[in-house]
């Protein structure tokens, strides 16, 4: 039960994300873009023209961390990885982009905030 309620749970903040970059004038491109090395949450193509791969973590509290926490040097270098294979497979190597990370948290009336911080690398 609790592995359904962390999947639903970041669902949330994952809407809540591609949302908050909509309002932002971004376009988003493909959502849970997956291959053997691991997925990225969100690919948006923001006015600029630059593609973002956003890494989204969601906690419904701080009691394990923060969920910036949740990113490592290790993490990071797989988001660019995966990033580059995203810009291979479609034809744009080449194509400025950046690694995004969004902290969401979801209080339990439901409200939530976003930390959003552009190019981690």
């Amino acid at each position: 039960m609790k592995t359904k309620n962390n999947k639903s749970t970041g669902a949330l903040g994952e809407e809540a994300v591609a949302q908050f970059l909509i309002e932002a004038d971004c376009e988003i491109i493909e959502r849970n873009w997956r291959i053997r090395e691991g997925e990225i949450d969100i690919i948006a193509l923001n006015p600029t023209g630059i593609f973002s791969f956003v890494e989204v973590k969601t906690r419904s509290s701080v009691a394990f961390g923060h969920p910036f926490e949740a990113i490592n040097r290790d993490k990071a270098h797989r988001m660019q990885r995966l990033a580059l294979a995203w810009l291979a497979t479609h034809g744009c190597l080449g194509c400025e982009y950046q690694i995004d990370v969004a902290a969401v948290l979801i209080q339990a009336n439901g409200k939530h905030t976003i930390e959003y911080r552009e190019n981690l690398l």
